[in-house]
């Protein structure tokens, strides 16, 4: 028996970190990792992390930017580094100063000050730690404690850039030969509040939260129950294919009819359609509000610049329109997953699709209390009924595997080929630019697609595997494997004993290798919370067949 493990999970499993990403301006949250340089042997990076991560200006009085120089390869933090870091706000400093941390993990306070009056926003920053006796100029606090700013940062919404030099590493009285310098842009929130006038003279109160820059000319026209803004851009191809994505909240009751929830819209930039996985709707965040998030991708501004050609490049600003529809009915179903915490996704789509239609389906995850789970990276498979995949997707970037959900909901268009019934199996890698675990796990669900513009008959959710029962050898070895104590090749007796005797089921596949198995640590996580009763067998049962089925683990 072999194990073979494809790029994509071997790099991250469900449980490791992300070596690196490309270049990019801006998240719409607050966590960017700069492209690698080589340095001594090895691919280092520089990583830059919120703490909130979703920061709105006015509502918090501290912020933690956690500044990580580490390996790619290894994962391995470096020590001893000397840090010059600077932030920057549309192309105007706001901070520089040099700081020193033994472990490599940088954790600055930010203390946001308002309405700084100097000519130069950088006068008003304050540097608060002792100087390092081994890295002069340095600040360091020895402990619990960190240095800390504070200054114009953080005071206005926009992309901020923290630019990071490493000026030492490894030792304090290591000097790099040449200083390794990394770029990284986090954004942060400012909410702008209006009032829209309707046809019957009623006042409504609408939120735009822009995570780009400020937006301007708000306006709502009555024909159409319309909302568009601008907000400044700069269109020049060079400058958009750096943009990962650029991101707008608008924010309206559910009282007000055009906007209640269950309604549908369509969204312009600068008056051209944006594909609908741009446009996602959030009912679930507040009672009484709907959220309809744009999140317009460097792609999708790449299609708008093709489309509008050169006219397009010069204009400097970027102009919103979203335009409600009418109410839809939504088939949908639900499943839990088998992670540290509680959670659960649910998967819905407009019943006016069906067998044969691309079918938009939204993807939603949710916590224990049903908030929504932000930033989450999955991926997922549909099957038939014999097992056969009919489409699936983990992602395209090896090095950060996975879908990207930033608001915790996602649009998938799928082609489903037939009325039948049909299996929805996901797996969540994790959460952040770092995975986060706490979520982490695998689920699935059976349910049905009917004829387009028909709910499909009822389908309760059921599991892959459901009312195993498996022999407590297994779990003993799964216990010991998670602990280190037996070899891959002991747990992996255990899953072959399964696959025999049937008590779970997977397709025929080609074996691989050198016959000697080899499982990605990640698997352990799972292992060690089935042996401790914290999954139960079936869910054990259900997340192996997964991962075989799917190429993850190859039999």
């Amino acid at each position: 028996m072999s194990f073979k493990f494809p790029l994509l999970l071997v790099i991250v499993g469900i449980f490791t970190i992300p070596l690196a990403v490309n270049e990019v301006f801006g998240h719409g949250l607050g966590g960017d990792v700069a492209p690698p340089i080589d340095f001594g042997g090895m691919s280092v990076t520089v990583s830059t992390i919120l703490d909130p991560s979703d920061i709105t200006v006015g509502e918090i009085d501290e912020a933690n930017i956690g500044i990580r120089f580490y390996d790619t390869i290894t994962d391995e933090t470096l020590q001893k580094v000397t840090y010059r870091v600077e932030v920057w706000r549309a192309d105007e400093l706001l901070a520089r100063n040099l700081f020193y941390d033994v472990d490599g993990l940088l954790n600055l306070r930010v203390e946001p000050v308002l309405n700084c009056a100097a000519p130069r926003l950088v006068d008003c920053a304050k540097y608060f730690g002792s100087e390092h006796s081994s890295a002069p100029g340095a600040l360091y606090v020895e402990g619990e404690g960190s240095p800390k700013i504070q200054g114009a940062i953080f005071d206005k919404g926009g992309l901020y850039n923290i630019r990071v030099d490493i000026e030492g590493a490894t030792s304090p009285r290591t000097i790099v030969s040449q200083v390794l310098s990394y770029d990284t842009y986090v954004s942060v929130a400012q909410e702008q509040n209006y009032f829209i006038q309707t046809a019957q003279a009623q006042q409504i109160p609408v939120v735009v939260k822009t995570y780009y820059d400020d937006v301007d000319n708000f306006n709502y026209k009555t024909s159409d129950n319309s909302i568009s803004f601008d907000m400044p851009f700069n269109w020049d191809p060079t400058y958009v294919d750096l943009v990962q994505v650029v991101h707008e909240e608008i924010r309206v009751p559910k009282s007000f009819e055009p906007y209640s929830e269950g309604k549908q819209f369509k969204g312009y930039v600068n008056g051209v359609e944006v594909d609908n996985r741009v446009l996602l709707l959030d009912p679930y965040s507040y009672e009484d509000t709907n959220i309809v998030h744009f999140l317009v991708t460097g792609n999708e501004l790449n299609r708008i610049n093709n489309v509008l050609g050169p006219s397009n490049y010069e204009s400097g600003i970027m102009k919103f329109n979203l335009v409600p529809q009418s109410e839809v009915s939504k088939n949908s179903f639900e499943f839990s997953l088998d992670s540290q915490q509680a959670a659960t996704v649910n998967v819905s789509w407009d019943n006016q699709y069906g067998a044969g239609d691309q079918i938009p389906f939204e993807i939603a995850f949710f916590d224990g209390n049903k908030n929504l789970i932000k930033d989450v990276r999955y991926g997922f498979s549909i099957t038939d009924q014999s097992g056969n995949e009919i489409f699936s997707d983990f992602g395209t970037d090896p090095q950060n595997p996975g879908i990207a959900a930033s608001e915790g909901i996602d649009i998938q268009r799928i082609v489903i080929p037939s009325q039948d019934l049909y299996t929805f199996s996901l797996a969540v890698f994790g959460t952040t630019i770092t995975y986060d675990q706490t979520y982490s796990g695998i689920g699935s669900s059976a349910f049905e697609v009917g004829v387009g513009g028909a709910p499909p008959k009822s389908t309760p959710p059921s599991q892959i595997v459901t009312k195993v029962q498996i022999p407590d050898w297994v779990r003993n070895n799964a216990g010991w494997w998670a602990e280190g104590n037996i070899a891959d090749s002991d747990f992996a007796s255990g899953i072959e004993f399964m696959i025999k005797e049937g008590i779970i089921q997977v397709p025929p596949t080609e074996s691989e290798g050198t016959g000697e198995s080899v499982i990605p640590d990640w698997v352990r996580n799972n292992a060690a919370w089935w042996a401790d009763g914290l999954i139960s067998d079936d869910d054990f049962a259900g997340g192996l067949q997964f991962l075989i089925a799917n190429g993850i683990i190859a039999v």
